[in-house]
């Protein structure tokens, strides 16, 4: 459960209460699919002829740019679950950061679904005893837009217990 039981208003849209602006929450969509995209392959290696996942990350840059509609996007959040549930380890993860980033539009706060499960799966991708896991959780703190760095990391700091830890430092 990534999902917290008291809402952070900044991640919150303003058409619901919140005051996440339709720019920033495009923003988010955006960076959550650089992170699910970062280790698709890990899925792609494993299933290379089920596209579920690869189209979930496309459906979150494609609602972040106007051109599908939210429920869309989510639907495709859903396919790629879907995929990585008859799964096990790095591939598993991987399809389930590309589920979460799809559904990032409708509901704001699945971005550090993504990016925990992202680090997830390079974590499982990892021999053991290696920095996989920090490796890709230091890629992804580079990549936020300046405008949403400051929130992201709030929020990994703020949820990090109900997301296996993965943003510890």
């Amino acid at each position: 459960m990534i999902l917290p039981k008291v809402r952070d208003p900044r991640l919150v849209t303003i058409r619901r209460g919140g005051t996440l602006t339709d720019d920033d929450h495009r923003l988010l969509a955006l960076w959550v699919a650089d992170c699910a995209e970062h280790v698709l392959h890990l899925f792609e290696d494993e299933r290379p002829s089920d596209t579920r996942p690869r189209e979930a990350v496309e459906a979150a840059r494609a609602w972040a740019d106007g051109s599908l509609a939210m429920m869309d996007a989510r639907a495709c959040g859903g396919h790629a679950m879907g995929a990585a549930r008859p799964l096990r380890s790095a591939a598993r993860h991987a399809a389930y950061a590309a589920g979460q980033a799809a559904c990032v539009p409708h509901v704001p706060e699945h971005d550090l679904g993504a990016a925990a499960y992202a680090i997830k799966a390079a974590r499982a991708a990892g021999t053991a005893g290696s920095t996989a896991g920090r490796l890709e959780r230091d890629w992804q703190r580079a990549r936020p837009p300046e405008r949403i760095r400051v929130l992201v990391l709030e929020d990994q700091t703020r949820r990090n217990a109900i997301c296996w830890s993965v943003f510890d430092d």
